[in-house]
């Protein structure tokens, strides 16, 4: 069925600190709805809201009509112990909690309870509109399209990043909710996941409202922007696609930076020409005080009260345009991620080294690889997820036993990583504890600041590193990276769970960074934008080069 949901008035924040107030959206169908702002702006709490799994301070939502389903994916699917692919797919698409109703009404039936009959009706028109009378046949048909090859009755707990993302897709594309609401649907997956699901997206007739970092993928799939801006403390709806809403936000900015221009040197002039008023006046009263004294020329002097009187009548006249001008506030400047790579002395001119490596895990063979990496290169790696890009780098770094062949590092190499679980901050210690471990000589109010400068302020430093947002962990781990020099910069889908404004100073970074950069990424225009010198590509565990284009 189609289905709108919409909201009226919403408000929500955290404690004390507000995330927005007064938003009203309407979610149609066909419509995609792109949902952009800085981390911690409220993206995911109101994908919540929508979805109503939380409860707003203010406002309310309806669903036309009522019955309607609405589907919130998020942006970490919960992976529970015992619970295999086919029950995560099931449970993912709605099916799961629509066969638990209807066997719950089918219950009904048999003990004869009042109205068992239209309860039992409601639930299995449900769970057929979920697509729960062929799901399984659509399930094998979709996971052996994407290549998840490793039945459905496989725990999900004992797949790896990239077969967890294949699930993950998959459960959207199995969907057929009249809603759909997704929180960063993008991460993880590779370039063949991001098209399949581009397509799913564009073809879709419900309402659509969609979280995502990836600028291409927004660039291709949304009809409207939603913008959250924190600093302003307001919300904004934007016609058009991405790249309207980019050009339309910049043409605003530069009008309000303008109007408030006009209105500061109106301002200002008449101020000036207030006081310059009013010094005439002062002199014409004080000499008219020195000149009555000796003067007894009546002329004279009613010449000067006057002329004096005139000076005050100009001065106020000036103040009365002052308090008629239109106020303009001034437009507060935006937070943003000023980041820098800190650079350790160089390395040897060979910083690493691969020789006819080779690893075996499980059905997985990497290699045989031979690669050199010399001082200066910049590599991009690029390939489907499970084809072995991270496998890779932990045989570059030295992490991974080989079963044959050799690895090594090079003379005076300093690792610096972002890991794609993000593991330094994935623990039970404070962020604070966490951080100053891994930059033992930098003192805790260096790191306070250094932190802050990376969004992560004093409410974030106390808590467990591990009850941190995805985002905020990531901001960790780039604040590490100007916390402590290294030559060898290692990134492994670093925009993943990173705001749109916090990509493009990476992007900044990496441009002025001078060392060796190993860049595993998805994101079509971070390979587009960043300076590289070599591009690898890994499939099926062998690894070929081309050279990168200037």
């Amino acid at each position: 069925m189609t289905a709108t949901l919409v909201a009226k008035d919403l408000a929500a924040g955290h404690g004390e600190r507000s995330l927005f107030s007064g938003l009203d959206l309407v979610v149609a169908p066909g419509d995609v709805i792109g949902l952009v702002g800085v981390n911690g702006a409220g993206k995911s709490t109101l994908l919540r809201l929508l979805a109503g799994l939380d409860t707003p301070e203010h406002g309310g939502l309806r669903l036309s009509p009522p019955t309607a389903t609405v589907g919130h994916l998020p942006q970490e699917p919960e992976r529970r112990e015992g619970e295999t692919v086919r029950g995560f797919l099931a449970r993912r698409t709605g099916v799961a909690a629509a066969q638990a109703a209807m066997d719950a009404a089918t219950q009904g039936l048999v003990d004869g309870t009042p109205g068992a009959d239209d309860a039992y009706a409601t639930t299995l028109e449900r769970w057929l509109d979920l697509g729960g009378a062929d799901l399984d046949e659509r399930a094998e048909e979709v996971t052996d399209s994407l290549g998840l090859t490793v039945g459905l009755d496989r725990p999900m707990t004992s797949l790896s990043g990239g077969q967890a993302a294949r699930a993950g897709l998959a459960s959207l594309l199995l969907s057929r909710y009249d809603v759909f609401l997704l929180d960063e649907p993008t991460n993880d997956l590779d370039l063949d996941g991001l098209e399949r699901l581009e397509r799913f997206v564009q073809g879709l007739r419900a309402g659509t409202v969609v979280i995502s970092h990836d600028r291409e993928f927004l660039a291709r799939t949304v009809t409207k922007v939603l913008e959250l801006d924190l600093a302003q403390q307001r919300t904004r709806l934007y016609g058009g696609g991405y790249e309207a809403y980019l050009e339309e936000r910049e043409t605003a900015r530069r009008h309000a930076r303008e109007e408030f221009e006009e209105y500061a040197d109106k301002k200002a002039a008449l101020e000036g020409r207030a006081q310059t008023q009013r010094s005439w006046m002062d002199k014409g009263v004080k000499n008219a005080r020195r000149k009555a004294g000796n003067d007894n020329d009546k002329i004279g002097r009613k010449f000067r009260s006057e002329a004096s009187e005139k000076q005050a009548a100009k001065a106020r006249q000036t103040q009365r345009m002052i308090e008629r001008l239109d106020v303009v506030d001034e437009p507060r400047k935006e937070w943003e991620l000023r980041m820098e790579i800190a650079a350790a002395p160089r390395s040897g001119a060979v910083v690493a080294t691969l020789r006819d490596a080779q690893a075996v895990r499980g059905d997985f063979r990497f290699g045989p690889a031979s690669l050199q990496i010399d001082w200066a290169d910049r590599v991009a790696i690029t390939g489907a997820n499970g084809a072995g890009k991270s496998t890779l780098l932990a045989a570059l770094l030295g992490r991974l036993p080989l079963d044959a062949g050799h690895a090594s590092l090079g003379s005076g190499v300093v690792v610096g990583e972002v890991d794609q679980a993000r593991k330094l901050f994935h623990g039970e210690e404070s962020l604070m504890d966490a951080f100053c471990a891994a930059v033992p000589d930098t003192e805790p109010a260096d790191v306070r600041t250094l932190l802050a400068k990376f969004g992560l302020k004093a409410h974030h430093v106390t808590r467990s590193a591990t009850s941190l947002s995805p985002g905020e962990r990531t901001r960790a781990a780039l604040a590490l990276l100007q916390g402590r020099g290294v030559n060898l910069l290692v990134l492994d889908e670093p925009t993943n769970h990173l705001d749109l404004p916090a990509i493009e100073q990476l992007e900044s970074a990496l441009d002025a960074y001078t060392g060796t950069l190993l860049l595993v990424t998805h994101d079509r225009r971070m390979l587009d934008a960043v300076r590289t010198t070599r591009r690898v590509e890994v499939a099926d565990g062998k690894v070929t080069e081309t050279v990168a284009g200037p």
